[in-house]
């Protein structure tokens, strides 16, 4: 899941008023669900947590906080041209700026995660929430033509279903609408 519309881009940047309200829909999406989940694992960034919140005091689960989660960093100074950079760095997975996380990195990093559900044979339905590169790399994993015009296209909030076999056959689909 992508976080819901937020004041800003830093790490402790809140809901906006709209994103709290998405925040509320998204918990009635889920409960409509009728889903059992198991876990909710979120980046550490407050518009993260706050997005997922309301869903997990309705459900009585802890946001689980992890790091490994977090937005992909493409460069530790500012970028003039950063559309660019995040285009060329979907077609070279490899291509990094100074201080940045490489594509495949943040792959490799959000990939731990979903190994450490996957090992798990007790959790079977787990809510995934962070923010739209990470999560498009994520995706791409699962479908490799998920790329930057995805990326583009990705809404605040936004929800994949990542479905998984015991094959590590998988399938992937935005639900929500």
């Amino acid at each position: 899941m992508r976080h819901c519309s937020a004041e800003g881009q830093h790490k402790d940047s809140p809901l906006t008023t709209v994103g709290m309200r998405q925040a509320h829909l998204l918990s009635n999406f889920f409960n409509d669900q009728n889903i059992s989940i198991h876990r909710i694992i979120s980046s550490p960034y407050l518009r993260a947590i706050e997005s997922i919140k309301p869903y997990a005091q309705l459900i009585n689960t802890e946001v689980e906080v992890d790091e490994r989660l977090k937005e992909r960093i493409l460069s530790e100074d500012p970028i003039d041209d950063w559309l660019e950079v995040l285009e060329q760095s979907f077609t070279d997975l490899d291509f990094t700026l100074p201080g940045g996380e490489s594509a495949n990195d943040a792959m490799h990093r959000v990939s731990q995660v979903i190994d450490s559900i996957y090992d798990n044979e007790n959790v079977a339905n787990v809510i995934i929430v962070s923010h739209g590169n990470l999560l498009s790399l994520l995706l791409k994993q699962y479908n490799p033509d998920f790329g930057f015009a995805n990326w583009k296209e990705l809404r605040n909030p936004d929800v994949f279903l990542v479905n998984m076999d015991d094959e590590k056959t998988h399938s992937v689909e935005c639900v929500w609408r």
